[in-house]
């Protein structure tokens, strides 16, 4: 069973996601955002980081594609209320697909404590078989 994340800006929830991807050796884990009753993604992150200098990393307005670069004020927390801090976040997407989040940087052993499967995952692929 895969836990689910909430997503917060400025201490207001925008979304949630499984984190079910992951870079174990980097410190690594991004995967899916449900934005929650906001209808336009891109928008809504367009404006953000222009009203609050914040550098995109790329911008495609003709589809509503847009990377931003890490969003100090994003906080990621687990289902028991624990903040999953690394050194930078990133949400990449477009709004007739799907968005993505990511978080760098996340230290151990605190990775490996949240993160056991991804863990597992990346040391099973050293098993002898």
């Amino acid at each position: 069973m895969s836990k689910l994340y909430k997503i917060t800006l400025n201490g207001t929830q925008i979304g949630t996601s499984k984190l079910e991807k992951a870079d174990a050796p980097m410190g690594v884990a991004f995967g899916q955002l449900e934005f929650n009753g906001i209808e336009s993604p891109y928008k809504f992150l367009k404006e953000y980081c222009f009203n609050n200098e914040i550098e995109l990393a790329f911008d495609y307005p003709e589809v509503k594609m847009i990377s931003t670069m890490s969003i100090s004020e994003i906080k990621i927390t687990s289902d028991k209320g624990i903040e999953i801090k690394g050194v930078g976040n990133q949400i990449t997407g477009m709004d007739e697909e799907e968005y993505e989040i990511s978080i760098f940087g996340i230290p151990y052993p605190f990775y490996e404590e949240e993160f056991p499967n991804h863990v597992a995952e990346y040391r099973s692929m050293f098993d002898e078989k």
